[in-house]
């Protein structure tokens, strides 16, 4: 029987999860609270659809109203999205009902300008996360400051999600037909990704009481937000547009969430997978074993490197890819100063499985729907796009890991490694055949 060392033990790989305890401690039995939270959101529901009811068509209205079902559901499972949900939607009604039904007053309102129009919002939700990812990488030498990184990513998951919903109010607000779920493009997507890697990480954080991956697993939000402001700024992104023909399908507003819970679960996935190593490698003198960390990290910021053979904003993704480098020398260089403060390998590895195992789920789903989507709209279930290709090397990828862990005991540095290179592929197929390749499903080309 094979055996894995945690903590300095070895232990069966069939026996190691009975050291982790399993029961989930932050849900309760159905009492009051939920019924009122249903109580609450269907309010919320019944006011949406009375104050705009042209505004959807009959399949978002059915959404919409099983949206609280699933809601309170999701609230029973981890109490503090209650919290999360509420707060949204008290921020971004406040928001719609300062602009009064004209767009010009984003400008003339100091809340609306500078803080819960849509791009202020997201704007804010960018700078937060920023300095969440810088306190919790302080706290590994001044502890207490991690509580400051995990309010401050509550804080930017709040005014993200709402910059999302105010964003499409402010659509309709410029044209009865441009209002549309903001999931329809790049720039609208990454901010989705942003929002699903944080608020998973956080459950995650809950979960099992510790603070000591938050660094980590901001270091893939603030990316990806490196990346949002730089295709805000340089390609004008945050301008909402007409939604195109082929994505104005019902389709679209389940498939794309699901795919990014996918995109966000292996992200962070991969991050723990990281911090794992680098608590595996926290005594190691020797740098020899942990050069494959730098060449998945090089290979990693050198998907946004190429942004630079494009001819545009070269000397800015060379600084990028510099940084980048850099902070993973750097982070391998404290890694015993770092390892000291990570939770046990057994919470890291269950961790590691837990979200791969959501992702895997969402992301099942949502090439289902993709491929229900294709039928409807072209007349087959799959046509080898690159797009659609790539989606199925991920899910092969993810199966592969999943099915050697349940049924071989892959477990430890081995599974670690590989959630970190499945980043490189994920990445890949969420952004590079953007880039690189052309095909049905080019609507978020650079």
């Amino acid at each position: 029987m094979s055996e894995q060392v945690f903590n300095g033990q070895a232990v069966p790989s069939d026996k190691w999860i009975d050291k982790i305890d399993t029961r989930h401690p932050l849900r309760g039995r159905l009492d009051w609270t939920d019924g009122a939270f249903l109580v609450v959101l269907y309010a919320a529901v019944v006011y949406i659809l009375r104050t705009w009811p042209d505004s959807m068509d009959i399949y978002e209205k059915y959404i919409l109203a099983s949206t609280p079902i699933f809601l309170t559901w999701l609230g029973w499972l981890w109490r503090p999205l209650r919290t999360l949900i509420i707060a949204v939607l008290l921020i971004a009604l406040l928001s719609i009902w300062l602009y009064d039904g004209n767009l010009a007053n984003g400008e003339q309102k100091f809340l609306l300008k500078y803080l819960i129009s849509s791009q202020s919002a997201i704007l804010w939700m960018s700078a937060l996360f920023f300095m969440a990812t810088i306190f919790y990488w302080v706290s590994y030498f001044s502890p207490r400051l991690d509580r400051i990184g995990s309010a401050l990513t509550w804080s930017g998951v709040v005014l993200g999600f709402v910059g999302l919903l105010v964003r499409w109010r402010e659509g309709h607000l410029i044209a009865a037909d441009m209002g549309h779920i903001p999931v329809s493009n790049l720039y609208e997507v990454f901010v989705l990704f942003c929002l699903l890697t944080a608020v998973f990480y956080l459950y995650y954080e809950k979960r099992y009481n510790t603070r000591a991956v938050g660094g980590f697993v901001l270091l893939i939000v603030s990316s990806a937000v490196i990346f949002l402001l730089w295709y805000t700024f340089e390609r004008d992104a945050a301008t909402i547009t007409p939604l195109n023909n082929a994505l104005n399908s019902w389709w679209m507003k389940l498939h794309v969430p699901a795919n990014f819970v996918g995109y966000g679960t292996f992200a962070l996935a991969a991050m723990v997978g990281f911090a794992y190593l680098v608590k595996h490698h926290g005594n190691t003198t020797s740098w020899l074993p942990m050069v494959p960390l730098l060449l998945i990290g090089g290979a990693l910021v050198a998907e946004a490197f190429i942004f630079g053979a494009r001819g545009e904003a070269s000397i800015f993704w060379v600084v990028y890819f510099g940084i980048s480098i850099m902070l993973v020398a750097l982070i391998l260089m404290m890694r015993k100063r770092i390892a000291e403060r990570l939770p046990s390998f057994e919470v890291l590895d269950d961790i590691m499985y837990r979200a791969i195992a959501i992702g895997f789920a969402f992301f099942t789903v949502a090439t289902v729907l993709g491929a229900l989507w294709a039928a409807d709209a072209w007349g087959t279930y799959w046509q080898w796009d690159p797009k659609e290709t790539w989606a199925l090397v991920v899910w092969l990828n993810y199966a592969s890991w999943l099915h050697l862990r349940l049924m071989k005991g892959m477990r430890g540095v081995v599974a670690a490694y590989w959630a970190l290179a499945g980043l490189v592929i994920t990445t890949f197929a969420f952004i590079g055949v953007n880039i690189f390749l052309s095909g049905l499903h080019s609507y978020g080309e650079l």
